[in-house]
């Protein structure tokens, strides 16, 4: 009976182990595996060759959410820090509507009257038009607005890169010459809980930012994501975002020296040839 008695006890404790491990995992955050383009079933890819034909270096992540596959040009360069620059955009956005400081991506914000070198920024905005022209101004006002206690609150609960934001002073520039930095990893990273709406924002801000990302989209698919361009000596070119296409979703980050000004178009034109490459486009 003693022997039977321990045997219970051993599978009982077992059991409560193993459900325990169970429950950790089930809530535990989504994470993607990092496979180099030599696994399984992506021999045949080669990214390098379209960063080579365009003159650029730099580096390409894409996640393959149904076939859970990440295909990658430079993964050392994928697991590197960079200055976010304008893709803080998205959660800028995210941050102002939440906290109400903006009321929507109509509400329009009052051109300040100084003239930029970009001169489409040169005008009364609203989030819509700030956010496709990627219009700087808007967005610091809107950072002065939600102010550095609430913005380090944000960030840190997003777990946004290094969520370094810097002092009170830094409140409308951290994302441009600050401390702030973030992998092209954890671009996807935070992009896929952009997606499945796992982040400390309402229903109704989420759907506005979804919204006001597409920049493109077609009967066959749709694609969202935003530029940015840090500066530095080269400066750095990003293109984030995630395509939408027949029930399924690939998310993506490009990241590139910029040292001509034809350079700049290539953070897209890479993201179009290698979803060719994938036979997504």
């Amino acid at each position: 009976m003693k022997k039977v008695s321990r045997l219970a006890i051993i599978l009982l404790a077992a059991l409560v182990y193993f459900t325990t491990v169970q429950v950790q995992l089930a809530f535990s955050k989504p994470s993607f595996p990092l496979q180099s383009q030599r696994g399984e079933g992506a021999q045949k890819i080669n990214f390098g060759r379209h960063f080579q034909e365009l003159g650029v270096e730099g580096s390409i992540l894409i996640y393959d959410l149904k076939a859970n596959r990440t295909y990658q040009h430079n993964p050392t360069r994928n697991a590197t820090s960079f200055l976010p620059a304008s893709t803080f955009k998205i959660l800028n956005s995210l941050i102002s509507l939440e906290t109400r400081v903006i009321a929507d991506e109509v509400a329009v914000l009052t051109w300040d009257g100084i003239k930029r070198d970009i001169k489409e920024w040169n005008r009364d905005l609203n989030m819509r038009e700030a956010f496709k022209l990627s219009a700087v101004w808007f967005y610091q006002v809107l950072a002065r607005r939600v102010g550095h206690e609430r913005m380090q609150d944000f960030v840190t609960k997003v777990g946004y890169g290094n969520k370094k934001i810097g002092g009170e002073k830094d409140i409308d520039k951290f994302w441009l010459e600050g401390e702030l930095r973030i992998t092209p990893q954890e671009q996807i990273q935070f992009i896929s809980r952009l997606y499945n709406e796992d982040l400390p924002f309402s229903k109704r801000t989420f759907s506005i930012v979804k919204d006001i990302m597409i920049v493109e989209q077609t009967p066959d698919y749709t694609i969202r994501a935003k530029t940015g361009l840090a500066q530095g000596t080269p400066q750095i070119g990003w293109y984030v975002g995630y395509l939408e296409k027949n029930k399924n979703v690939y998310y993506f980050a490009v990241n590139i020296d910029i040292r001509k000004d034809k350079d700049v178009a290539a953070r897209k034109e890479l993201m179009r040839r290698c979803f060719k490459e994938l036979r997504v486009l």
